[in-house]
């Protein structure tokens, strides 16, 4: 059975039977993981071996483990500092901001492969402009140059642990301030300014060898009317034809509210793909996921099957061998003296 174009989220700590069932559709390809699937690093990894025995080839198990607001597992996980401790370090020195860069990546993508999930969504490509309710230091740095500089340097230590990249939000998020999980962007500004700011951390990662990127869930006025997840345009003629990307496209969450405009799930889904994406998220709705799930179940792409097989992490020691490696230990704590301000969880 090959993988489809589909990832879902589960419930708990374990699998029901009804997860079990749901994840069997032909039409699954992934699970993504939250908080609320973590209990411990023994607890995580258990649920991940379930999920991969139940298909072959190996559903593909995501997380989002970016640090500062965005870190699903914790408690038995280094806790990691928002991306943008990393653009003020590169104001001061920028050796170190890009050892460190690297240090980040390597030790988010070893913690987690440790547990056996695939991918975490990192890093994120968005500029700061100071105005994104969502985005914020999440972000690396408000100038596309050191953005691209500083992910090159993450993406490198995420592969060195076992892990590919993934970009996100294409083509940039950081220039709205509506959060798109409860509103739907609008980026009024011509087409010439975002491919000569937002664009350019994306196009660099592209030569650099990023292998997968996520669509922004932000309609570009001035573009396409569609949301960027939803347009040919974006993805296939600006991402695909002009940036020569060869990666997996994954959409944003097709249950944000930005999405709802576009009709039902498999209305989002159905139009995600035909636009472009490989691989549409549907997550904190299990009945629309269902029927998802079902609406796709003859939806067939080769090219997409060979760009998720890419997308497996590559084999790694568990948690307590990797605790054993004196890298381990020096890698936390160089990212414990990147220092953060005290924040808000972003739970979404």
């Amino acid at each position: 059975m090959t993988l489809g174009p589909l990832m879902l989220d589960v419930d708990g700590t374990e699998l029901t039977q009804e997860d079990r069932e749901l994840l069997t559709y032909p039409a699954v390809g992934g699970v993504i993981l939250f908080a609320r699937n973590y209990e411990s690093p023994e607890q995580v990894s258990a649920l991940v071996s379930e999920i991969h025995a139940l298909r072959n080839p190996q559903l593909l198990v995501a997380v989002d483990q970016e640090g500062g607001r965005v870190q699903r597992f914790r408690d038995g996980f280094t806790r990691l500092p928002p991306l943008a401790c990393l653009g003020e370090l590169y104001g001061k020195d920028h050796t170190r901001a890009k050892h460190l860069a690297h240090t980040m990546g390597w030790l988010m993508a070893a913690e987690v492969r440790a547990v056996g999930v695939d991918i975490s969504f990192a890093p994120v490509l968005d500029l700061d402009y100071g105005v994104s309710t969502v985005i914020g230091n999440r972000a690396l740095h408000q100038r596309p140059e050191i953005v691209a500089e500083l992910a090159h340097a993450y993406q490198s230590g995420m592969q060195e642990a076992g892990m590919a990249a993934t970009g996100k939000h294409f083509p940039g998020h950081g220039a709205v301030e509506a959060d798109s999980h409860h509103a739907l962007p609008i980026d009024p500004r011509p087409y010439e300014d975002i491919a000569q700011w937002d664009m350019v951390p994306f196009e660099r990662m592209v030569h650099y060898g990023l292998a997968a990127v996520m669509m922004a869930h932000v309609v570009y006025t001035e573009v396409d009317a569609h949301p960027a997840g939803f347009s040919r345009f974006w993805i296939k003629a600006i991402l695909r034809d002009q940036l020569g990307f060869q990666g997996l496209v994954f959409s944003d969450d097709l249950s944000m509210e930005a999405a709802a405009s576009v009709g039902s799930h498999t209305d989002r889904a159905r139009l995600s793909l035909e636009a472009g994406c490989d691989m549409v998220l549907v997550c904190n709705a299990r009945e629309q996921a269902a029927q998802v799930a079902l609406a796709l179940a003859d939806y067939s792409n080769p090219v997409t099957h060979s760009r998720l097989a890419r997308l497996h992490g590559r084999h790694a020691p568990d948690m307590s061998q990797l605790r054993a490696n004196p890298r381990w230990g020096q890698a936390v704590a160089a990212v414990g003296g990147c220092e953060a301000e005290p924040e808000l969880d972003l739970g979404l």
